[in-house]
């Protein structure tokens, strides 16, 4: 049963986000919505709950139909509320008062531990929030329930726990989440939406195996596009020639003859219409310098802990040596960002950091964290480029400008580019510091899936040494060759990730 269809809508702000788009939502659907950043995502969900008008096209749905919306940002009204009061706060109140059960069901199927409950938002990770505000909509009793990036912010542990939730919901009940977490679009959705300015895709399939048949699609449809035009350059030869002929021999039927192959080939040549070329957010390219040296770090059981002293884990002796790209696997709160940092200061500053990290001479960083902290959000593109590297204005702003930073953004503030921009910005500053060692702490937050998946590209074809945490299983996957797990306060390789996934699913579950 639908019960929320589009007829030809379409949406346009400086340029068309999406044309004509005609979709169906009902029960059983789990969609997934697919689009590089900024290219509407967001915007089709407000479209879907009313909150905002399409530029032209139709959207119906049943009548009383209760949407419920969690969006990205957290209102700064919550900061101060409770995470139970998050949740009561959107019942009437008689109903919060009578029916306290609702509440403390929803809490309750989330996993929300009971002191957790009484912390103010502010209180609370990022992942945390993100739960509060699901709940939130959760408690309303929706007849539809819409994601936007369910996933920001939440550790594997928290994915895995999200994604049983959703798929325990009643089927009765549609859900529509837009995301770039492709392993979170896989596991949760049946079918997926690819959101394009001319004609959007939908096929009933999750996101990897729609991926594969919209790549099929793409390259027939470019295989056409090609023997289309091949063709109507041909009529058009013959024409020229017949044309000549006819001039010569003034032969009226050469002329009409002329007049219809050029008539064919100018419908061709309408009718043809190209493959989708995505339009970059911004390239993302690394660099490798290179070393002569096999091993760039030791770690010769390096003990690391918490600023009080509390010792969170040993590494016991181990080498990360050129080509490996080695992910950094454990739960929240083991220390893995910790890890990262030691060696960072190891390199930065040799003089503050025990023995117990030894780093090769040659090893150059390339160095990003969670927060991009590498990028001032008070500085501008174009000063921060032109004050770190010698490079002259014009070049900065070329490089600025095959980022995704357009020139109107370039002398304004960091702190106002949107988060895909700040990441690409992020990684032109350690191309441009041109290292042999990069250490990335979650390095595709921010990204689309365009992003991530050339950032994975640029690691393997330019065999970059890097260690790096991620909570991005599809990233990890891709990217990683070793693999070191933190758990009871060790150390310790193993050969995949896989059984580290499975036992946080369990555990979510």
């Amino acid at each position: 049963m639908a019960l929320i269809s589009l007829k030809s809508l379409s949406v346009t702000m400086s340029a068309p986000l999406f044309s004509n788009l005609d979709l169906t939502i009902g029960t059983g659907d789990r969609l997934g919505i697919v689009a590089a950043n900024g290219r509407g995502k967001s915007t089709l969900l407000k479209c879907l709950t009313g909150d905002m008008e399409p530029t032209s096209g139709d959207i119906t749905r049943t009548r009383g139909l209760r949407v419920g919306y969690v969006e990205q940002i957290i209102p700064a009204a919550l900061a101060g509320r409770s995470f139970h009061e998050v949740v009561a706060d959107v019942l009437p109140a008689e109903q919060a008062e009578s029916e306290q059960w609702r509440i403390d069901v929803v809490l309750d199927s989330l996993d929300v531990p009971q002191p957790m409950r009484a912390r103010p938002m502010r209180a609370l990770s990022g992942g945390w929030q993100r739960l509060a505000l699901i709940a939130r909509v959760w408690v309303t009793d929706p007849d539809v329930l819409l994601l936007d990036e369910p996933t920001n912010h939440l550790d594997l542990g928290k994915i895995s726990q999200l994604e049983t939730w959703l798929n325990a919901l009643p089927r009765e009940v549609p859900i529509v989440i837009a995301s770039h977490d492709r392993a979170f679009l896989d596991a949760t959705t049946n079918r997926t939406l690819f959101l394009r300015p001319e004609q959007s895709p939908v096929f009933s399939l999750p996101y990897s195996r729609a991926r594969l048949t919209l790549d099929e699609v793409d390259a027939s449809t470019e295989r056409k596009f090609q023997r289309d035009m091949k063709v109507a350059q041909q009529l058009r030869r013959q024409a020229a020639k017949l044309n000549n002929i006819g001039i010569n021999s003034g032969s009226d039927l050469l002329t009409v003859k002329t007049k219809q192959l050029n008539q064919r080939a100018e419908r061709l040549e309408e009718a043809a219409a190209p493959a989708h070329r995505e339009r970059s957010a911004g390239a993302i390219k690394l660099a490798n310098r290179g070393s002569h040296a096999k091993v760039l770090i030791t770690l010769d059981d390096l003990v690391v802990g918490t600023p009080d002293g509390t010792v969170l884990f040993s590494t016991g002796k181990r080498h990360i040596c050129q080509g490996d790209r080695i992910v950094l696997l454990g739960r929240n709160g083991v220390g893995k960002s910790r890890l990262i940092g030691l060696i960072r200061n190891a390199i930065v500053e040799p003089e503050t950091v025990a023995q117990s990290v030894k780093v090769t001479p040659s090893t150059v960083l390339g160095y990003s964290d969670q927060a991009l902290s590498g990028i001032s959000g008070d500085d501008t593109p174009l000063a921060m480029l032109s004050r770190r590297f010698d490079v002259g204005e014009q070049r900065a702003r070329s490089l600025l400008a095959g980022v995704g930073v357009s020139i109107d953004m370039q002398e304004r503030r960091i702190g106002v580019l949107a988060g895909g921009q700040m990441a690409r910005l992020m990684m032109l500053a350690l191309r441009l510091a041109n290292p042999n060692f990069y250490l990335l702490d979650e390095p595709t937050n921010h990204l689309d899936i365009d992003g991530q998946e050339a950032l994975e590209a640029e690691l393997l074809e330019r065999q970059a040494s890097c260690l790096l945490a991620s909570h991005d299983r599809s990233f990890i996957r891709a990217v990683g060759n070793r693999f070191w797990l933190i758990e009871k306060r060790r150390l310790t390789e193993i050969d995949s990730p896989e059984a580290f996934f499975q036992e946080v699913a369990e555990a979510g579950g």
